[in-house]
C-alpha cells in the first residue's frame, strides 16, 4: 500500500503529460467548429427559400415569362445543395426542360443550365447532347467548351477532354485553372493539381466573391487531405465554414479528419449527426456504417446500411449511387449478380477506369481471379490513381500470385490511409 501511495503522484503526472501530448498531436479542436454544429436557423436555406418563393410568385402572375423558369431552377438547385433533398434537383430539371422547350432549345444558357443539372444527376450522355447543341449555336462558346471538358472527362473520353482543355487555355482564368487542376489530378500529378488550385484560389480571393472562395477552399482542403497535409486541409474547411456556416460538405470533411486521422469515431459521429439534422444525403449512412464497423458494432453497421439502401431506393436518385451500390453488392455474395449488372450499366454509361474497376472487383469477390486480372490490366492499370482502385488491384494481383506487384501497391496504399480510412487500413496490412 505504501508503495502504491509513493508512486501514485508520479503515475498521475505521467498520465497528465501523456494526455497533453495526445491533445497536442490532434489537429482539430472542438472549439474551432462547434459553433457551426449548433442547431439554428439555416440562413442559406432561408435565403434560397425566399428566392424560390419570389420567382414562383412572379411566374404565377406572368406565366409567359419563361426567364422566370430559369430563376426558379437556380433557386431549386441551391435548395438541393443546401438540403440534399433530391426533389429540389428534379424540380429544377422540370423548370429547365420547360424553359428549353419554350425557346426551342436555341438558348445556350438554358442548355448549359440543364446540362449542369444532368451532371449533378450523373446523366452525362444527356448533358453531352445538350452541350453539343449549345456549341453549334456558338454564343458564349467558351462557357460551353469548359463544360464539354467536364463531361468528356466524366465519360472517360480523355483525348476529347484534353482537346477542350486546350481550347479554353488561359492561365489567368479561374475556370481554366480549376479544370487544369482537375486534369492534373486525373493524371496522378497531385502536386500540379494543388499548384493550379492554389493559383485559382488567388483569383477567387481577389474577386472577393464568397461562393468562389468557399468552393476553392473546400477543394483545397480535399487536395491537401489527399496529399497528407491534414493540418492545411482542416484549416481550409474552417475557412469555408467561416464564409458559410451551413456548408455541410466542409463539416463532413472535418468529421473525416476526426475519424480517419485522429481515430475519434464518437466525435466524428457527433459531427455527422449534427449535419444530418439539416442536410439529407444517403452517403452519410455509409459513413456512419463505416464508423460502426471500425468500432466492431456490426448491428449498427447493418442498421445504417439498411437506411442507406432504403434512401437510394428512391427512383429520383436514378444512377447517382451506382458506384457505391456496386461496391457494396460485390462484397455480398447474395447480391453479387446485381453488382455485375450495375458494373455493366456504368461501363455502358461512362466507360472510365473506375467503372471497369467495379467489374474487376466484382469478378474478384466472386472468386473469378483470372477475369478480374484481365479486366484490371486492360482497363484500370495505369489509367487511374484513385486509392480505392489501387487497393482492388493489389488484392487482385495477390489472388493471382503476383505477390511482388501487390507488395509494391501495398507500400503506395499505406501512404493513402487517411483517404481510405481506418477500416480499409486494416485490410491493406493484410495484403
Amino acid at each position: 500500500m505504501n508503495t502504491y501511495k509513493k508512486f501514485l503522484p508520479m503515475v498521475l503526472i505521467l498520465l497528465f503529460l501523456t494526455s497533453c501530448h495526445t491533445n497536442q498531436n490532434n489537429i482539430t479542436d472542438v472549439e474551432d467548429y462547434n459553433l457551426y454544429l449548433q442547431t439554428k436557423e439555416n440562413n442559406t436555406k432561408q435565403k434560397a427559400t425566399e428566392e424560390l418563393n419570389f420567382w414562383e410568385e412572379k411566374l404565377e402572375k406572368e406565366p409567359s415569362q419563361y426567364p422566370y423558369l430559369a430563376k426558379i431552377a437556380s433557386a431549386q438547385s441551391q435548395m438541393f445543395h443546401v438540403t440534399g433533398d433530391i426533389d429540389h434537383l428534379i424540380y429544377a430539371e422540370e423548370s429547365l426542360i420547360k424553359a428549353n422547350k419554350l425557346t426551342n432549345y436555341k438558348q445556350s444558357g438554358y442548355l448549359r443550365a440543364l446540362s449542369r443539372n444532368y451532371i449533378s444527376q450523373h446523366k452525362f450522355k444527356e448533358a453531352l447532347e445538350l452541350l453539343k447543341k449549345a456549341e453549334s449555336h456558338g454564343d458564349n462558346l467558351k462557357g460551353t467548351q469548359k463544360m464539354l471538358f467536364d463531361v468528356y472527362l466524366e465519360l472517360g473520353e480523355y483525348e476529347l477532354a484534353k482537346t477542350y482543355l486546350y481550347k479554353i487555355k488561359d492561365v489567368g482564368d479561374f475556370d481554366y485553372l480549376i479544370r487544369l487542376s482537375k486534369w492534373s489530378d486525373h493524371q496522378g500529378n497531385l502536386q500540379a493539381a494543388i499548384k493550379y488550385m492554389e493559383q485559382a484560389m488567388v483569383i477567387s480571393e481577389a474577386s472577393n466573391i464568397a461562393s468562389f472562395k468557399q468552393w476553392t477552399y473546400t477543394n483545397m482542403a480535399d487536395f491537401y487531405g489527399h496529399d497528407g497535409q491534414i493540418e492545411k486541409s482542416y484549416s481550409y474547411y474552417l475557412k469555408a465554414l467561416a464564409l458559410n456556416p451551413d456548408d455541410a460538405y466542409a463539416k463532413k470533411g472535418i468529421a473525416w479528419i476526426v475519424y480517419s486521422s485522429e481515430k475519434n469515431p464518437d466525435e466524428a459521429l457527433r459531427i455527422l449527426n449534427s449535419i444530418s439534422e439539416n442536410h439529407q444525403a444517403p452517403d452519410y449512412y455509409l459513413f456512419k456504417a463505416e464508423i460502426a464497423e471500425y468500432q466492431n458494432n456490426l448491428d449498427v453497421k447493418d442498421e445504417n446500411l439498411s437506411k442507406y439502401f432504403k434512401a437510394v431506393a428512391n427512383t429520383k436518385y436514378g444512377q447517382m449511387y451506382n458506384a457505391y451500390n456496386a461496391i457494396l453488392y460485390a462484397e455480398d455474395l447474395h447480391k453479387i449478380d446485381e453488382a455485375f449488372q450495375i458494373a455493366h450499366i456504368e461501363i455502358k454509361n461512362r466507360p472510365t477506369p473506375q467503372s471497369y474497376d467495379l467489374l474487376a472487383w466484382t469478378y474478384y469477390n466472386k472468386g473469378n481471379y483470372t477475369n478480374a486480372l484481365s479486366v484490371a490490366e486492360e482497363h484500370v492499370v495505369g489509367k487511374t490513381f484513385e486509392p480505392e482502385a489501387l487497393f482492388h488491384l493489389a488484392k487482385i494481383y495477390k489472388a493471382n500470385g503476383k505477390i511482388a506487384v501487390a507488395e509494391e501497391l501495398k507500400k503506395e496504399l499505406l501512404e493513402s490511409t487517411f483517404e481510405l480510412g481506418p477500416v480499409m487500413e486494416r485490410e491493406i496490412h493484410k495484403i
